[in-house]
């Protein structure tokens, strides 16, 4: 399967007023990029599952979905689903260093919208998308 490029959708949300200290301040993402977050995902012959990844909150200064993580070597669309509960949200997966195993940081917009934890590490299921 082919790296597709990321969605600009889902990454182009303003970054959070300096004064911004709630949950709901941070989170900048309007209704309608939650929405196509939270669409169904790819069908199965055109998603690739990468992995499961342990995954904690990241930079909630940082605006979008996305997932950084071991497990892509480029920026590319992709899917997180949260083990627990079975809540998905596309993202843009970008890449970190470190081995496969490692651990992932998410998007505040992208951990609400699975309903993850803030403050616990969080399994979820890596998918590419395209």
């Amino acid at each position: 399967m082919a790296e597709v490029a990321p969605d600009p959708e889902l990454t182009a949300a303003p970054p959070p007023p300096p004064a911004a200290k709630t949950q709901e301040a941070l989170d900048t993402t309007s209704a309608a990029q939650r929405a196509a977050a939270a669409a169904p995902a790819a069908p199965e012959e055109t998603s690739k599952l990468l992995g499961t990844t342990v995954a904690s909150l990241g930079s909630p200064t940082e605006p979008g979905f996305w997932l950084k993580t071991p497990l892509v070597k480029t920026e590319t669309k992709g899917r997180v689903t949260n083990k627990a509960n079975g809540k998905s949200s596309a993202v843009t997966l970008i890449p970190i260093d470190g081995p496969a195993t490692g651990g992932s940081r998410m998007s505040l917009p992208a951990m609400r919208l699975i309903e993850a934890s803030l403050t616990d590490l969080t399994e979820v299921e890596v998918t590419l998308e395209g």
